[in-house]
């Protein structure tokens, strides 16, 4: 319970979804038992199998499954390499992600320009609407 907090304006989206982000046990424990989702934050698909297991695990102690349990990851941009994204788009999906974000850090840019030209490169190499 947390006093005294709010959103404004509130999301049109209802129930807002709660999504946990973290990797201690404690964290897995809770969303399985309360959220929708998990934000991932490992670096790679093999990274995720020692936590993933643990969820499974906290997700069957709470009478869930992962079916109907978000799972966030991060595809790092890189260099740039539209073959490098589809192969580590293929990983996280078979390790059962819902949603990628991509992560242009560490990928040299300097200004916001070069990041917003990133983006916009990886949407037309992945087949996804223009920015």
């Amino acid at each position: 319970h947390i006093p005294d907090a709010g959103l404004n304006p509130l999301p049109v989206q209802r129930p807002i979804p709660l999504w946990f982000g973290g990797s201690a046990a404690a964290v897995l424990r809770r969303a399985a038992r309360l959220g929708d989702g998990w934000l991932i934050n490992t670096r790679t698909p093999a990274d995720l199998r020692p936590e993933l297991d643990k969820l499974d695990a906290y997700l069957a102690e709470a009478g869930r499954a992962r079916p109907a349990f978000g799972l966030e990851a991060r595809l790092n941009y890189g260099t740039g390499d539209p073959a490098v994204w589809h192969a580590q788009r293929a990983a996280w999906e078979a390790l059962g992600v819902t949603t990628l974000g991509l992560n242009t850090m560490r990928a040299g840019f300097t200004t916001p320009a070069q990041h917003l030209a990133a983006l916009s490169h990886f949407a037309a190499a992945m087949g996804l609407d223009a920015l």
